[in-house]
């Protein structure tokens, strides 16, 4: 038996499942997250096998272009498309196939009620092999967008679950309101998996734009919790306009690109806006973060953010708003500011960044505070629950 250190303890190697989203699919950030802890598990000694989607959500439940990507699947992880999430026959078969594979370890992902009937229905039937432990780390336990059904489907999820990994207190939270079971806290590590950061310059060039100005990004889906129309009043400020800065928007519309379109005109900022709204590939994230003096996550409603720790690989400091678990990973006043979720305070936030010396050592401030977010840490966490169970 090979014993694994992890912290003041150790483990042996183990058999993992990752139960969620994976290539081809985009996943919003929860495809490249679970891609990333599946490499850093079988580093560690581990055998993994990803089980993911082959229908995630039909398509008219989802708000953008494609569900799938045409980038090549990362090299060295086992990943099986083979779950339906809207057919429960299929749960049935995937669930029995899941339950005999007699896995150490399921690490399964939650991050929306929907995905309760399908993920729990399969847990049940893993839970039938008496061998099999289960940990959820649960992006979302109230999620953002409200449906009817939430609650319910959240429950039918958390049942099997014999334990929780939360990126957020806020989400940490939420869960005990529903469960008595063992849930740790534990930041979002580093999407440290777009590449090494290039030049400034550089980044311009490659996205057409001027290196004369300044820029803000605002990176991701566009939905409308995450706020970019608080940015757009903001932009609109005529402190802002006489600053000169401009903002890059870069992701896909997930929600009503015509009222954005609207914005643009009725607040007289189109000059000031420079729109990527297509999906942007995993090889050309870093181009926009590069490019950026500044990212903004102008956000109404949060628990954590993936945003916040590619701005942190890429070592750029960030404005958040006070909502969720934002400004717990953003020191104010250290790596970027914390402002309130409305146009004035957004707005005063950014002026302030741009001030001479506004944040004294802020390369060697980001620098530290990235080091807590390594995805070492977070594993030895998430398999501190496991070992806790078995001794």
């Amino acid at each position: 038996m090979i014993l694994l250190p992890v912290k003041n303890f150790k483990i042996k190697a183990m058999k993992i499942i990752i139960l969620g989203s994976a290539h081809p699919l985009r996943g919003g950030g929860i495809a490249t997250f679970n891609e990333r802890m599946a490499a850093v598990l079988q580093k560690q000694g581990h055998e993994v096998i990803i089980y993911s989607f082959s229908l995630q959500y039909p398509s008219f439940l989802f708000p953008g272009k494609s569900q799938f990507t045409d980038e090549p699947a990362p090299v060295g992880l086992t990943i099986k498309s083979v779950i339906n999430s809207i057919n429960p026959m299929n749960w049935y078969l995937q669930g029995n196939k899941i339950k005999n594979e007699k896995a150490d370890l399921i690490i399964v992902r939650f991050w929306l009620p929907f995905m309760g009937p399908c993920l729990g229905t399969i847990l049940r039937l893993v839970r039938g092999n008496r061998h099999t432990q289960i940990i959820s780390i649960t992006d979302n336990v109230i999620p953002h967008e409200k449906r009817f059904g939430d609650e319910a489907f959240t429950k039918y999820f958390l049942q099997p679950v014999d334990a929780f990994v939360a990126m957020s207190r806020e989400v940490l939270n939420d869960l005990k309101q529903l469960s008595s079971k063992p849930s740790i806290y534990t930041p979002h590590p580093l999407y440290d998996n777009y590449g090494a950061a290039i030049s400034r310059e550089e980044a311009l060039r490659k996205i057409g734009l001027d290196p004369a100005d300044k820029y803000l990004l605002f990176f991701g889906f566009i939905r409308k919790y995450k706020g970019l129309d608080l940015l757009y009043q903001a932009m609109s400020d005529a402190r802002i306009k006489e600053l000169g800065v401009k903002l890059i928007v870069a992701g896909e519309y997930y929600s009503d690109e015509e009222y954005y379109d609207y914005l643009l005109g009725e607040m007289q900022i189109e000059s000031q806006v420079k729109l990527f709204t297509n999906f942007i590939p995993n090889d050309e994230v870093r181009n926009y973060f590069c490019a950026a003096d500044l990212v903004v996550q102008p956000y109404k409603t949060a628990t954590q953010s993936g945003i916040t720790q590619i701005a942190y690989h890429f070592e750029k400091p960030m404005i958040v708003t006070n909502v969720g678990g934002l400004a717990e990973n953003v020191p104010n006043g250290k790596v970027g500011f914390v402002a309130e979720p409305n146009p004035k305070s957004i707005a005063d936030a950014i002026l302030r960044f741009f001030e001479p010396d506004s944040i004294p050592e802020l390369t060697e401030n980001i620098k530290q505070e990235k080091e807590q977010y390594s995805w070492e840490n977070f594993t030895k966490k998430l398999l501190s629950l496991y070992t806790s169970s078995h001794q």
